[in-house]
């Protein structure tokens, strides 16, 4: 359970980004937030059910 205030966003919540980092591993790629989100640095995400959320980082304006 998330100990923090504000409370942090549920895995099911669509801003569940926002949750804070507990363990950072940049180096890798990828941090466990509070809500057991693992987040990639490609914005790809591993939630805590099993489900895979692809990178959805935003496209480069086309010049």
């Amino acid at each position: 359970m998330c100990t923090h205030t504000p409370r942090c966003p549920s895995a099911d919540s669509p801003d569940r980004e926002a949750a804070a980092v507990v363990a950072g591993h940049p180096e890798q790629g990828w941090s466990l937030l509070c809500n057991a989100v693992v987040l990639f640095e490609d914005t790809g995400e591993l939630l805590p059910d099993g489900k895979v959320v692809a990178p959805h980082r935003p496209l480069a304006a086309a010049a």
